[in-house]
């Protein structure tokens, strides 16, 4: 899973994602005036020039890329933490506006760019310049769309929100000199403002009855009041002070120490206690009794747009659970095989053997680290096999934040930038209650060959605009990272018959979700007929299977992107072969499929299908 940073700055699901793809995504801004004042400096600029244009200038590459990067620096200004995450400096001392204000501010933003970019005619553009507008067009026309259904209104929960990102933001900036730290110290001050922000906005959604369901919202008042509650250098918004840059002078390390530490004391802590005491008292118990988004104004609509947005694709609920239903009698005929190898006639027996067998669990957190980073290593020699292009940022793995772990996958990806290195983030919670059966594959999905693979290429794209370098089409970047868990079985790995049985587990999972997805929020399933479906049919562990229902629950739509982007993917890299016959290159395919980034699966499908016709060309 693409987590605290799938960062994006698309404004469009809610604070808690829009950052975020903090591990998903949406709105950031700075406050609020000096945002509208920027933008409106940038579309009056822009007013006069389009005025005096001619056709044939407006469709020049000169403007197009001015237009490009207006609405970029429109983005990093109102999404200033996504900027930092990017390496874009400029506004390292800001967070973002949550105001109501700010969100109709960025639909009128949205809108005027969107004017603008259908104004310059492709017809005068070379291909990639072409696709860049196509994809700007598309994907302001996707922001409009979500904007529409207010889902700013309902901010948090247990695996997305500003709680949670704010406290994993200080272990993702990069800070070498003591003007980094001035910056934080900024930060840290504008805490409370946002916090009271978000308040707003979720009293608002109390009015529009667009809330989270009640006992996710009481989850997140947990995780709320332990953020709180961890004071001074405990705190995990003192993490930046633990160690200093050796170049930061001693008395400067002593004066910047105290004033973080006294801030989060006296200002942030409070600030999430006063957050807490809300979301309990107040707004939990005003969460929604269904678990499905059918119970919320306008639900089956929202569903729909949700899986529009997630898969880009046009597929009905009916239809996905359907697939999902065709994957899941398939994958039970696959398994059955490996089971019947183990000397067990039936799955149900298998899968039973597999959850009392105590040798599958693990022991400890430290191994469940260690493991990911086996399998990782192991991955790394066999990459020149697979792929032409190899990324130059460095991976490294560590252990989640405890104050989200408990209520998260089991390991999902950061992606790094120009001075931080790509993160595979280990969940250690409750290990004696995990299985290590799907680590390899889990390894390989959040590593490489998967997101950081995937990623860290895009970014390293030359010659393409900002916003494709950092697309985020949910159904792509799982879709592959889904896809490369199976290039470990090609590269020889999943050795271990139960490791092969944990990447076949996966595939099921996966296949599951497009099910028990559309089951809750399509057919108005209960959560336990969830939970009951996945017992039915997979062996994961209990954590595991609580942590997804609430995840579907909470976040219409995105768990089908996974399964439905690696379909796509397998069924281009069938076509091509079949085309090219010996000709077939895998690795050429591989960075055919990576080499214009993040791409919805239409775009993705005739790009390689323009691929296959030059290489039969060749």
């Amino acid at each position: 899973m693409f987590h605290s940073l799938s960062i994006a700055a698309d404004f469009q699901e809610s604070p808690a994602r829009s950052i975020v793809l903090y591990r998903l995504k949406e709105p950031m801004t700075t406050n609020s005036h000096v945002a509208i004042a920027f933008a409106a400096a940038l579309l009056g600029v822009c007013a006069i020039s389009c005025h005096r244009a001619a056709p044939n200038v407006q469709s020049s590459k000169k403007q197009f890329d001015s237009l490009l990067a207006q609405e970029w620096d429109f983005e990093m200004a109102t999404n200033p933490e996504t900027a930092s995450l990017y390496g874009d400096t400029r506004f390292n001392s800001k967070l973002s506006d949550y105001s109501p204000e700010r969100f109709k501010n960025d639909r009128a933003q949205q809108r005027a760019f969107l004017r603008r970019f259908e104004a310059i005619s492709p017809s005068g553009l070379a291909p990639q310049e072409a696709l860049s507008r196509t994809l700007m067009i598309g994907r302001l026309r996707d922001q409009l769309a979500e904007g529409q259904l207010k889902n700013w209104e309902m901010p948090l929960d247990q695996m997305n929100g500003l709680h949670l990102f704010y406290a994993e933001l200080p272990g993702m900036l990069t800070f070498k000199t003591a003007p980094d730290y001035e910056d934080y110290l900024a930060r840290l001050h504008e805490i409370p403002r946002v916090l009271n922000q978000l308040e707003t906005d979720m009293r608002l959604g109390i009015e529009d009855r667009l809330m989270q369901p009640r006992y996710l919202l009481e989850k997140v008042a947990v995780q709320v009041r332990q953020i709180a509650g961890e004071t001074g250098s405990k705190s995990p918004f003192a993490v930046p002070v633990a160690k200093f840059p050796a170049a930061i002078a001693e008395a400067d390390q002593s004066r910047l120490r105290s004033e973080v530490l006294h801030a989060i004391d006296t200002e942030v802590n409070p600030a999430y206690a006063r957050l807490a005491d809300f979301v309990t008292k107040d707004y939990a118990p005003r969460g929604r009794t269904e678990p499905g988004v059918w119970s919320l104004p306008d639900g089956n609509a929202r569903y729909r747009e949700a899986i529009r947005h997630m898969t880009t694709t046009n597929l009905s609920p009916e239809q996905i659970h359907e697939i999902g239903l065709k994957q899941v009698d398939h994958l039970e005929t696959e398994m059955l095989a490996l089971a019947k190898q183990q000397g067990f006639s039936n799955l149900a027996a298998f899968n039973a053997s597999i959850k009392s067998n105590k040798r599958l669990y693990a022991k400890s957190g430290d191994q469940l680290l260690q493991l990911y980073k086996t399998y990782i290593s192991q991955m790394r020699p066999e990459m020149p096999k697979l792929f032409g292009r190899q990324p130059k940022a460095p991976l490294e793995i560590v252990r989640m934040g405890a104050f989200r772990s408990k209520d998260a996958v089991p390991a999902d990806y950061s992606p790094g930038s120009s001075s931080r290195p790509g993160r595979v983030n280990v969940n250690e919670y409750d290990p004696a209650h995990r299985l290590t059966l799907n680590v390899e594959a889990i390894a390989y999905h959040e590593g490489i060959p998967g997101h950081h693979q995937q990623i860290s290429l895009a970014q390293e794209l030359l010659g393409l605009p900002e916003f494709r370098k950092n697309a985020d089409y949910t159904a792509f970047v799982e879709g592959w990272a889904f896809y490369a868990e199976r290039l470990g079985k090609e590269a020889g790995f999943y050795k271990d018959p139960y490791s092969e049985y944990g990447r076949l587990e996966n595939e099921m999972w996966r296949a599951v979700r497009l099910v028990s997805d559309t089951g809750v929020h399509y057919k108005h399933w209960t959560r336990q007929q969830m939970v009951d479906y996945f017992h039915a049919h997979t062996a994961m562990d209990e954590p595991n299977i609580q942590t997804e229902v609430d995840r579907y629950i909470a976040w219409p739509g995105q768990a089908l992107a996974y399964k439905l982007g690696q379909m796509k993917i397998l069924e281009l890299r069938g076509r091509a072969k079949q085309a090219l016959g010996p000709r077939f290159d895998l690795r050429a395919f591989h960075d055919a499929v990576l080499e214009n980034g993040a791409l919805p699966l239409d775009v993705l499908e005739a790009q390689i299908d323009g691929w296959i016709a030059r290489e039969k060309k060749r």
